[in-house]
């Protein structure tokens, strides 16, 4: 049996079900956390996991600030009366 490494290349194929994987609704995103912090996932796919998680944060933000900013603007001209 060959030995394991935590930074072993990765093939297209294991990209292609990780990939598969990720973009399955409520067990991908559960998935990411397990590749990331989890501890026994190669190292680049855990990094990979990290950085959709990231991403994930900075959509999250930038939707919170426009809903602020919009819904702010539909007050202010909701109270002139527009």
């Amino acid at each position: 049996m060959e030995a394991y490494y935590k930074d072993d290349v990765i093939s297209v194929r294991e990209w292609f079900i990780t990939v598969l994987i990720a973009a399955i609704p409520l067990i991908g995103f559960i998935m990411l956390f397990v590749w990331a912090f989890g501890g026994n996932a190669n190292l680049n796919k855990a990094n990979l996991a990290k950085a959709i998680l990231l991403f994930y944060v900075f959509i999250i933000a930038l939707y919170v600030v426009m809903g602020l900013l919009f819904g702010s603007f539909y007050f202010i001209g909701s109270m002139f009366g527009a």
